[in-house]
């Protein structure tokens, strides 16, 4: 059984600002973790954080999609998990922005519950930098 984390988001920022925290690697290590992401099809790269005990610290990935400013995506392999991330901005006017967030694949609860936690820090993390 696969299951999906759907999360929609709002920014008072631009739709360029917004992209740029996306698929900036700096950037995306201010809010994610360090990486050495490109915004380019095919382009493989790793996030990396310190192991400890229960994981290496790495999770391994490969852009799927890249259609600036619109939409995003890229594998998300972590342990046992193998996952697809994919990112959709749409500019709502008035200097706002609407950030849809879908991770596929999940293998189960405990995962989904875990991937819904992290990625609702990280986004107070994202929303810092883009507001």
């Amino acid at each position: 059984m696969s299951l999906t984390l759907s999360l929609d988001f709002e920014y008072k920022t631009s739709i360029e600002k917004l992209w740029s925290a996306l698929t900036d690697s700096d950037k995306l290590a201010q809010w994610i973790l360090s990486n050495d992401f490109k915004p380019i099809v095919g382009h493989q790269f790793q996030f990396r954080s310190e192991p400890n005990e229960w994981w290496n610290g790495i999770i391994d990935c490969e852009v799927l999609i890249v259609d600036e400013p619109n939409r995003l995506s890229y594998t998300w392999a972590s342990g046992d998990e193998q996952n697809t991330v994919t990112w959709t901005l749409q500019d709502l006017g008035n200097g706002m922005v609407k950030l849809h967030f879908e991770q596929t694949g999940i293998s189960n609860k405990q995962a989904l519950g875990g991937a819904r936690g992290g990625w609702i820090g990280m986004h107070d993390e994202l929303k810092k930098l883009v507001e």
